[in-house]
C-alpha cells in the first residue's frame, strides 16, 4: 500500500509510503492520501494525526509528472486546458474534492490537528501537503530539505502552494522562495517561522508523538473549532471574525460537556478529562414574571461590568 493507516491512542499515524519513487503523489498514492483523510475525519476518536513519509531522504517529493500509461502528451495537454474552462463536476479545478468540500483531496482542509514529521525533501506538492494540510511542523535537521520546485520548470503551479506560502511567511522570506526556487534546509525554514521545531533525525517520530499526546488531552471540539475558525477566518475583519468566535464559544459552553469538565477542573485543582460529550436537546427556559425579567437583567448588567 502506497499510504499507511494505524491509529494509536487517538492519533492517526498517517504515511506517505512509496518511498522508491520518492513517496511522490501518483495517482494510486494521491487516491490512498485522500482516503487517510477521510477515514481520520469520520472516526471520532481520533483527535490529532501525524502525517510523514517513509524512508529517511523524502517527506514527499511532489506530483508524479509522467503521463500516464495510454494516454499521449498531446491528449494530456488538450484536458488541461479544457478544465480551465470545464472542470469536471464535483472538482476544485480539476481536482476531487476534499475531506470539507473546499480544496482538492490530498489539499485538505481538516478540522483535527495534523503534525507534520517532515522527514526528508518536501518539493513541489510535498511541498504544498505541508502548507495546505499540517498545523504543526517537526522536521529531521539531517534530512529535511525544502524546495517550490516550479518558477523554475516554467510555471507557478497547479495547487495552492503560492497562496498558503505567501499567508504563512513574510513577504521577503516567501518572494525569495518562489522567485530563486533555490532548495533550503531544516534551520532555514525555522528560521522563517514555516516549521515548529528542528529535531536530530532518531528523535523525530517520538518528537512528533510527544506533541500529539498534548493535543489528545485537549477538548476535541474546542480543538476542531479552533482550528476551523483560525483557517477560515483569518483574513476577515477583526469585528467580523470575532462575532463568529463568540458564538462558536457559546455553542461550546452550552452545547458540549467539556465546557463545565474544563471549569470544574480548573476549580478542583486537577487535570480535566475531556470526552467531546454534546449535550442532548432539552425544555426551554421557563418563562419569567417581571420581578424576575428585572432581576436577570441586573444580573446580565452585573455580568458585562
Amino acid at each position: 500500500m502506497k499510504v499507511l493507516y494505524e491509529k494509536r491512542k487517538q492519533v492517526a499515524h498517517v504515511t506517505i509510503n512509496n518511498a522508491e519513487k520518492a513517496n511522490i503523489l501518483d495517482k494510486e498514492t494521491s487516491h490512498g492520501l485522500a482516503d487517510a483523510w477521510s477515514e481520520a475525519w469520520d472516526d471520532t476518536d481520533v483527535r490529532a494525526i501525524i502525517l510523514t513519509g517513509a524512508g529517511d531522504r523524502h517527506f514527499c517529493a511532489g506530483h508524479n509528472l509522467d503521463t500516464p500509461p495510454g494516454i499521449t502528451p498531446e491528449e494530456k495537454e488538450r484536458v488541461r486546458t479544457e478544465n480551465i474552462f470545464w472542470p469536471p463536476s464535483g472538482t476544485v479545478n480539476g481536482s476531487k474534492f476534499g475531506v470539507d468540500g473546499s480544496l482538492g483531496d490530498h489539499y485538505p482542509q481538516i478540522w483535527k490537528p495534523v503534525i507534520a514529521a517532515i522527514n526528508g525533501w518536501a518539493a513541489g506538492a510535498g511541498f504544498y501537503v505541508m502548507l495546505t494540510s499540517t498545523d504543526i511542523r517537526i522536521a529531521s535537521e539531517e534530512h529535511a530539505r525544502f524546495k517550490f520546485a516550479l518558477l523554475s520548470q516554467g510555471w507557478v503551479g497547479h495547487g495552492p502552494g503560492t497562496t498558503y506560502l505567501t499567508r504563512q511567511v513574510s513577504y521577503a522570506d516567501a518572494m525569495r522562495i518562489l522567485l530563486t526556487d533555490r532548495p533550503f534546509d531544516a534551520n532555514e525554514a525555522l528560521r522563517i517561522n514555516l516549521i515548529n521545531e528542528v529535531v536530530p533525525h532518531a528523535r523525530l517520530m517520538e518528537r512528533a508523538e510527544e506533541v500529539a499526546a498534548d493535543v489528545v488531552k485537549m477538548p476535541p471540539l474546542a480543538v476542531r473549532m479552533m482550528k476551523e475558525f483560525v483557517v477560515r477566518f483569518q483574513d476577515v475583519p477583526v469585528h467580523e471574525a470575532w462575532r463568529v468566535q463568540t458564538l462558536m464559544n457559546t455553542l461550546l459552553t452550552q452545547m458540549t460537556t467539556d465546557g463545565d469538565e474544563g471549569r470544574r477542573a480548573f476549580l478542583e485543582k486537577r487535570e480535566p478529562d475531556f470526552t467531546g460529550g454534546i449535550r442532548q436537546k432539552g425544555e426551554g427556559y421557563p418563562g419569567l414574571d417581571e420581578d424576575e425579567r428585572a432581576r436577570l437583567e441586573a444580573v446580565r448588567r452585573e455580568l458585562l461590568g
